[in-house]
């Protein structure tokens, strides 16, 4: 019974490749009857043009139900993905622990103080990431077209590919300082020394490398826009002064970030010589100020830049505002270079208020101009149907949320940009996350409020377009 030839259809799907005459098999219970092959069935077997290694090729071949049986389940991979994540994070705090507890005691917060100075950088890069991936799927559950705002081609990245940049941002940098922090501790200075160049290597390579890799198209949309903002030389869209505005939120990021490659080109790394108050990267550099003041001043030439083209004063009111952060950096760098007494006299008055000048002035431009939520009156008229007064987010507690912790971190913000009280780097670290976080949240009323303006454009357009029914009894009359 299970001898005997099966004959399989010759139109069966199985058996037909593109462009061939039809097929003929035979199974039998062994592989191939030697009587098919050399007598008259061979010369048919012939005829329909299929040989031996075709014949085993079709019998080995995995049928598509049965590689989908073997794949496993999206729900397993997930989960075997979590449990690798939960594993590699208990590695990396175990064996930096045990680092930091080589170290002794007099030399262990100068220790983890300098890790931090090369590490704190990327970390809150990191986090900026996560938060901008958060960002556009908030904006796709709530409907904003943000392609339109920010002038995206259709390869934009997705909320999912940037969580997936981001989740590779976390394992190697991380892993990085805990190799930093356990080849410091056991004696490996040169090896430690070269985790952070490498890393940083690493980085500049990904984002100029011109290949068709790594989001090329992103990639290049970013530094294009970068450049537009260090040289506003032509006419300033909404995403050049949106990405400005989070740069100057990043000025910390950028100062430790001059700090840390100031430290690299100068052999500083695993040392604590630019501890010392004459070394080129210690706390007295003059570049600290500048590069802390250097996002704030694009934003100001892109606003001259918009009064040039619009004529519009509310832009030169906006220049104001970003010039009013340069006396708090360099009033705060002038400790390391005058005498205590002074500074405790004269110049420290004159931080504190030009510090609560620059707050108050921030936050009121975030709520009446970026957010236009001027008086509350948006709020206020949550119920009334108005384009004006659309609230995007859904419920009023959110707004009233979002404008006291804005008040909250718009005062605390400050903090960071002063340069003599950068010396507790947990405390710093902290208020320059929160700054980030205060950032990300004002993405979201800020793009809100610009995708109102454009739906109210698109209404005012579709109203002046003439009906129909006027085109038919005008041409009667």
């Amino acid at each position: 019974m299970f001898g005997s030839p099966t004959a399989i259809p010759s139109n069966s799907p199985h058996l037909r490749r593109s462009g061939s005459r039809p097929i003929f098999t035979i199974y039998t219970s062994n592989l191939v009857d030697p009587y098919f092959v050399s007598g008259e069935a061979g010369n048919n077997f012939e005829e329909g043009s299929v040989n031996l290694g075709e014949l085993f090729e079709m019998k080995t071949a995995n049928s598509p139900m049965q590689v989908a049986a073997i794949m496993p389940s999206p729900i397993l991979l997930w989960r075997f993905k979590v449990l690798l994540f939960i594993v590699w994070g208990f590695g990396c705090c175990k064996i930096g622990w045990d680092s930091v507890m080589r170290m002794s005691v007099d030399l262990r917060d100068l220790f983890l103080y300098e890790a931090f100075l090369y590490y704190n950088p990327l970390l809150l890069v990191t986090m900026m990431v996560w938060l901008w991936g958060v960002n556009l799927w908030v904006f796709a559950q709530s409907g904003v077209s943000y392609m339109k705002i920010f002038d995206l081609d259709q390869n934009h990245l997705t909320h999912r590919e940037i969580w997936k940049s981001a989740t590779w941002m976390t394992i190697i940098v991380p892993t990085s300082m805990t190799a930093y922090l356990y080849l410091y501790s056991h004696g490996e200075v040169s090896l430690a020394a070269s985790q952070p160049v490498l890393l940083y290597a690493i980085v500049a390579m990904v984002l100029l490398f011109p290949f068709d890799i790594f989001y090329l198209s992103s990639r290049y949309y970013l530094l294009r826009t970068l450049w537009r903002i260090f040289l506003p030389l032509q006419p300033i869209s909404f995403s050049d002064f949106f990405l400005a505005d989070i740069l100057t939120s990043m000025a910390k990021v950028f100062s430790d970030l001059e700090r840390s490659v100031c430290r690299m080109v100068h052999r500083q790394v695993a040392t604590i010589a630019w501890f010392e108050a004459d070394s080129v990267c210690g706390s007295h550099s003059i570049a600290i100020p500048l590069v802390l003041v250097f996002p704030y001043m694009c934003r100001f030439l892109q606003c001259l830049r918009q009064y040039k083209d619009t004529k519009e004063k509310t832009t030169l009111l906006n220049a104001l505002k970003y010039s009013t952060a340069v006396p708090v950096i360099f009033l705060s760098a002038l400790k390391y270079h005058v005498l205590p007494d002074r500074w405790t006299n004269n110049f420290r008055p004159l931080w504190l208020l030009s510090s609560v000048v620059n707050s108050l002035y921030s936050f009121y431009w975030d709520v009446t101009r970026d957010w236009d939520l001027s008086g509350f009156t948006r709020i206020f008229k949550f119920s009334k149907q108005h384009i004006c007064s659309n609230l995007l987010y859904g419920r009023q507690w959110v707004y009233f949320w979002v404008i006291g912790s804005n008040l909250v971190l718009r005062c605390t913000w400050t903090y960071k940009l002063s340069a003599h009280l950068r010396h507790n780097y947990l405390t710093v670290f902290t208020i320059t996350a929160l700054e980030i976080l205060r950032r990300f949240q004002w993405i979201f009323f800020r793009v809100e409020n610009e995708w109102n303006k454009i739906k109210s454009g698109m209404q005012v357009s579709m109203s002046d377009i003439p009906k129909e029914e006027d085109k038919l009894l005008g041409s009667s009359n």
